[in-house]
């Protein structure tokens, strides 16, 4: 597992080994995935929830996004995510104050987030969930966000889940733009929807 491309290209992850709750998105899938978005990341805020090790929203970092909050609750995921920012950051400039954000935060329980005293912005360009598959949480977080404040009008919400579930098509304020699979990973692609 590595970062792909960016200021921290070839820099190696930690994993979790043979951890059954957390599953990294492969490198493979990761690629196709920034292929999409292509240089809307530059400059981006980013969430990324059900973190696991990081590595989406590092490949984030990697590529120009300029702020990127990663959200889990499990003790290891945090730990993961710790080591691997700390290992992106070393021998590189100064990165701006809080550009990587580690928040301890139960998803299952809603998107309640508390920031603290950390600066955070208004809404996020880019929201990433990769929650344990078919459990019924990449459906239940979209509505989570689907009710929040926390997309803008231009925000892309990527949920990665088992390529043998289906997720709805649209929300109230959320539409499915595209849906990818990758082996037995997919992707669903949410916008939001024009106001009239």
């Amino acid at each position: 597992m590595r970062i792909i491309s960016g200021l921290a290209r070839g820099r190696t992850l930690c994993s979790p080994g043979q951890s059954k709750t957390i599953r990294p998105t492969a490198d493979r899938a990761k690629e196709a995935i920034f292929s999409i978005i292509g240089e809307r990341i530059i400059s981006a805020l980013v969430l990324d929830l059900f973190a696991g090790t990081g590595a989406l929203g590092l490949e984030a970092w990697s590529r120009g996004a300029k702020q990127v909050v990663f959200v889990d609750h499990q003790a290891k995921a945090l730990e993961l995510i710790k080591k691997n920012c700390l290992a992106c950051l070393q021998n590189m400039a100064p990165s701006p104050e809080e550009a990587l954000i580690i928040l301890r935060h139960d998803l299952r329980r809603g998107l309640d987030l508390n920031f603290g005293k950390k600066t955070i912005p208004p809404f996020f360009d880019f929201i990433f969930l990769d929650p344990p598959y078919s459990q019924g949480l990449a459906e239940e977080t979209l509505k989570n966000i689907d009710k929040s404040d926390l997309c803008g009008p231009k925000t892309l919400i990527i949920a990665e889940e088992s390529s043998g579930e289906i997720l709805p098509d649209d929300f109230s304020h959320l539409i499915l733009s595209d849906r990818r699979r990758y082996g037995d990973t997919a992707f669903w692609f949410y916008t939001v929807k024009e106001t009239k």
